[in-house]
């Protein structure tokens, strides 16, 4: 068996339509704060800004060849050396294949080594476990649990919010690059 090839490019106009599936996919949207089919006004309206903002960037990921989903960063801000992350897989077929952590780790690497920054947060829905709990395994720290933060189906949810200094990544880097080298990705 081969080692999977994921890869992460920009996100361009080609990818449009496709996003606007991927985000209706129940098993996308369920983890989403929108809890509404997405109409192509909407996520051309989205598109369009996601595009435009140079506090927010885009990327696609592709398993060998494939697009199989998006990773994102927003709020970038380098008065404050910070921004915000999320990242989702649209297939489940693509789940459990170490993709999402090879995605983890790249981000990361990315925040801290090319854009130059201090901190990564991000937030996930509490019953997300399986995301918070691989975002803890690469040195995120639980910093807030928002109570009732978002509404969906009608119901509060409460969200799980964390952080990742660079100094946190220093600590865990070495650990974090050699679980992805054992599930057979190539880390330089």
């Amino acid at each position: 068996m081969s080692a999977p090839h994921v890869v992460l490019r920009d996100m361009g106009e080609a990818d449009r339509t496709r996003l606007r599936d991927w985000r209706n996919l129940p098993d996308v949207s369920r983890w989403m704060y929108s809890d509404h089919e997405i109409s192509p006004a909407e996520h051309d309206r989205w598109f369009d800004a996601a595009l435009a903002d140079p506090a927010r960037r885009y990327w696609i990921i592709e398993l060998d060849g494939d697009p199989v989903g998006l990773a994102n960063l927003a709020d970038i801000s380098r008065e404050h050396r910070r921004c915000a992350w999320a990242y989702y897989l649209a297939s489940p077929a693509v789940r459990g294949k170490g993709v999402g952590a090879f995605v983890e780790y790249w981000m990361i690497e990315h925040v801290f080594g090319a854009l130059g920054l201090d901190k990564l947060w991000c937030e996930v829905l509490i019953e997300n476990e399986a995301v918070w709990k691989l975002h803890e395994s690469f040195g995120f720290r639980r910093e807030a649990l928002f109570r009732r933060h978002v509404w969906k189906g009608g119901e509060p949810r409460d969200v799980v919010g964390l952080g990742l200094l660079k100094d946190d990544w220093a600590q865990a880097r070495a650990a974090s690059r050699e679980r992805l080298i054992q599930k057979g990705y190539a880390i330089a």
